[in-house]
C-alpha cells in the first residue's frame, strides 16, 4: 500500500507539473504573439521579419524614394485657443485618416512630429510607382482634411512637400526601436512642405518628371531653397481629367489605375525574372528563363495584332510570366501549372492585382497545359504563344533540347521515340489565332517536312 501510495502521489506530480508547463507554454505563445503584432505595428514586415531572424537590421540604401511632410499651419495658435484633451482628440483623429490613407497605398509611415507628419514611398519595398502613389496620397490627405473641417470647430490647414531621390533606410535604437529615413532628399521634402502653401501639394522638379504623365500641375519657378540654391517646384492641381472620374481631376478612374498598375508590372516582371534565373532547376534545358521570356514576347506581340486591350495585354504578359514559375516548386510535369497559378494567388496581391484579374491569370496558366484547349480569345493566344516554336526556324535545336530534359527525367527513352511523338504532335497541332496561322503555320509544315528528312537520313546512315 505504501509502494502504491508513493507511485500514487509521483503521478499526480507529474500531472500537475505537466499542466503547468501546458498553460506557461500557452502564456508564452500568447505573449510572443502580442509581440510580434506590436511591432507589425511599429516597423515593416520586412524588417520584422530581420529582426526575429537575426537579432538585427542592416541599414539599407535606396535610390528612388519618395519623402512626403505635411504640417499644420498656425498649430501654435490653435493649440492656445483649444483646451489640450479636446486638440489631442481631433489630432488623433486627423492622423488616423492620414494613417488608413497611407497603408491603402502601401506607403511606409515614418513618423509625426509634433504637427508634423512624415511618410514615404519606396521602402522598404523598392518600386517604380511611388512618386505616384505618394503625390496621389497627398491629394487624399488635403481631401480628408475638407471632410474633417466640415464637422469640426478646428479648421485645420495643411502644407504638403514632396521630393523624390536616394535615402538610407534602417533602425535607430536599441531599446525602442524606430524605423527612419537619412538622406538629402528628406531635407529637401522637409524645404517643399515649408516653402508651400497651406492646402496645396508643392513638388520638386525630380518628382514632378515621374508623375507628369498622372497629374497636372503647375509650375511655381526656381525658388531660393536654403543650402540648396535654386529648386524648380510645381503645385499639383489635380488629377489629369482623362484619368479622373467625370474628368473632375479628383478622384482616380479606371485608366489612371490601369496605368499604373502596367508601370507596376515591371516591379512585378524584375522580381520573378530574377526568381526563375535563382530558383529553375539547372537540368530545365527548355522550361527555363528563356522559354519564359520568348512567350512573353509572343503573347505581347499576338495580343496586339489581334486587337486586345491594354488590360487584356498586361493580364496575357503576366500569365506568361508565371505559366512556367511552378517549376521551382515542383519538378513534376503533370502538375507543374497548378504551382504556378498557387505562386501567382500569392504573389500577384502584392503587387495590387485584383481577385478578378488574378483569376483570369490562373485560367491562362492552365490553358498552356496540354493537350491545348483555349475556351476564348486570350487563351487562344496564350496557347499560340506557348507552343511558337512549333513554327520558327530554330525548332529543331529547340526539340532536342526539350528531349534531353525529358530524357535525363525518364519521360522518353529513345531519340527514335521522341521523334515518332515529334511527328505525331506536329501532325495534329493547330494555331488557334489568325496572327499565329499566318506567321506560323507555313514555317511549322516546313519544320516537320525538315524533321522526316532528318529521321530519313539517320535511318539511311544506319543501314
Amino acid at each position: 500500500m505504501i509502494l502504491y501510495w508513493r507511485a500514487y502521489l509521483s503521478e499526480k506530480d507529474r500531472l500537475q507539473t505537466q499542466i503547468l508547463l501546458k498553460e506557461r507554454t500557452k502564456q508564452l505563445a500568447i505573449q510572443k504573439e502580442r509581440v510580434e503584432q506590436l511591432l507589425k505595428k511599429i516597423l515593416p514586415d520586412e524588417t520584422t521579419k530581420q529582426i526575429k531572424e537575426k537579432g538585427k537590421v542592416e541599414r539599407k540604401s535606396y535610390k528612388m524614394v519618395t519623402v512626403l511632410f505635411a504640417d499644420i499651419k498656425g498649430f501654435t495658435k490653435i493649440a492656445e485657443n483649444t483646451p489640450p484633451e479636446a486638440l489631442l482628440d481631433e489630432l488623433d483623429g486627423l492622423y488616423l485618416k492620414f494613417d488608413a490613407i497611407v497603408e491603402e497605398m502601401g506607403i511606409e509611415k515614418i513618423k509625426t512630429i509634433g504637427d508634423a507628419y512624415m511618410c514615404a514611398g519606396g521602402i522598404p519595398q523598392k518600386n517604380r510607382t511611388n512618386p505616384i502613389e505618394v503625390v496621389l496620397v497627398g491629394l487624399r490627405m488635403l481631401k480628408a482634411l475638407d471632410e474633417i473641417n466640415a464637422i469640426s470647430k478646428t479648421k485645420w490647414e495643411i502644407r504638403i512637400g514632396i521630393h523624390t531621390g536616394p535615402v538610407i533606410a534602417g533602425i535607430i535604437g536599441t531599446k525602442r526601436f524606430n524605423y527612419d529615413i537619412w538622406g538629402d532628399t528628406v531635407n529637401v521634402a522637409s524645404r517643399m512642405e515649408s516653402l508651400g502653401e497651406p492646402g496645396k501639394v508643392n513638388i520638386s522638379y525630380d518628382t514632378y518628371e515621374l508623375v507628369e504623365r498622372f497629374f497636372d500641375c503647375f509650375p511655381r519657378g526656381e525658388i531660393p531653397v536654403k543650402y540648396k540654391g535654386k529648386i524648380k517646384m510645381y503645385f499639383v492641381k489635380g488629377i489629369k481629367p482623362q484619368l479622373s472620374e467625370n474628368g473632375e481631376g479628383k478622384n482616380p478612374n479606371k485608366k489612371f489605375w490601369l496605368k499604373l498598375q502596367m508601370l507596376r508590372f515591371f516591379d512585378l516582371e524584375e522580381y520573378m525574372l530574377n526568381r526563375l534565373e535563382k530558383e529553375l532547376p539547372e537540368d530545365l534545358y527548355y522550361h527555363n528563363l528563356r522559354h519564359t521570356l520568348d512567350v512573353m514576347n509572343q503573347v505581347e506581340l499576338i495580343a496586339l495584332k489581334e486587337k486586345c486591350t491594354e488590360e487584356e495585354i498586361l493580364l496575357l504578359k503576366t500569365a506568361a510570366l508565371f505559366h512556367d514559375a511552378g517549376f521551382i516548386r515542383t519538378s513534376n510535369y503533370a502538375d507543374h501549372e497548378e504551382q504556378g497559378i498557387k505562386l501567382a494567388k500569392e504573389i500577384l496581391p502584392k503587387f495590387k492585382y485584383t481577385p478578378e484579374q488574378i483569376n483570369i491569370i490562373a485560367e491562362l496558366i492552365y490553358a498552356t497545359k496540354l493537350p491545348p484547349n483555349p475556351k476564348n480569345k486570350l487563351e487562344e493566344i496564350m496557347c499560340d504563344a506557348d507552343l511558337d516554336y512549333l513554327g520558327r526556324e530554330d525548332f529543331l535545336p529547340v526539340s532536342n533540347l526539350l528531349y534531353k530534359e525529358l530524357s535525363d527525367r525518364h519521360i522518353v527513352t529513345s531519340k527514335s521515340e521522341w521523334d515518332k511523338k515529334q511527328i505525331e504532335f506536329l501532325e495534329k497541332h493547330q494555331y488557334f489565332t489568325e496572327t499565329a496561322r499566318r506567321n506560323r503555320r507555313v514555317n511549322k509544315l516546313k519544320q516537320l517536312e525538315k524533321l522526316k528528312e532528318q529521321i530519313k537520313n539517320e535511318k539511311n546512315k544506319k543501314e
